[in-house]
């Protein structure tokens, strides 16, 4: 699936279609590799990469919602069935989910903040790239990018963190836009009197 939309006109419409309009199908591996690739061209001062993909698809998406339900069921007892679902099915609403896990590190030289950035400029390059190959993807984090034993089961070491799960999938559901902030609200031009 390729999307040749000129990149003008998707900037001017770009969106995120949530999670529970995705179904199949999702990119093949091939297609995986290619937004995978496209995906890690960010700025990245020091060129150090700090940040990594973990792909989960399939039979590891059903294993982590009994996961994320122990650990739910754990904290918060009795759970309605409405919630249970929610924990079974949270990797597997879109065909596919992509982790971006910043490892950023204390660097001599490269702020750990910019570090941090870089991984979420990945997040962005996901979701443009899942787009230009035809698939609508959505960007989450929700408590499980926070809770110890969730990052655990996703395969993160103690000192990396959630940049972003970003859900791969198709929707034939029309999206409206959101509301957008009007620049007026937000761009200063420094050294001009305001008026």
């Amino acid at each position: 699936m390729q999307n040749d939309m000129k990149l003008v006109d998707y900037l001017r419409e770009r969106h995120s279609t949530p999670v529970a309009q995705m179904s199949e199908p999702g990119p093949s591996a091939e297609e995986l590799n290619s937004i995978l690739t496209f995906a890690s061209r960010v700025p990245d001062h020091g060129k150090l990469a700090p940040w990594r993909f973990i792909v989960y698809r399939g039979d590891v998406c059903r294993t982590l919602g009994k996961t994320f339900l122990q650990i739910t069921e754990k904290a918060s007892g009795k759970m309605t069935d409405a919630a249970r679902d929610a924990e079974l099915t949270r990797f597997t609403r879109a065909p596919l989910v992509v982790a971006v896990v910043s490892t950023a590190a204390p660097h001599v030289k490269i702020p750990e903040w910019e570090q941090v950035l870089s991984a979420g400029a990945v997040c962005l390059n996901l979701l443009i790239a899942a787009n230009a190959h035809g698939y609508v993807a959505n960007w989450r984090t929700e408590w499980i990018a926070y809770d110890a034993d969730a990052l655990a089961a996703l395969g993160l070491k103690p000192e990396e963190k959630i940049a972003g799960f970003i859900h791969i999938g198709s929707s034939d559901f029309p999206v409206p836009d959101r509301p957008r902030p009007e620049l007026s609200q937000i761009v200063t031009y420094a050294g001009e009197a305001k008026g």
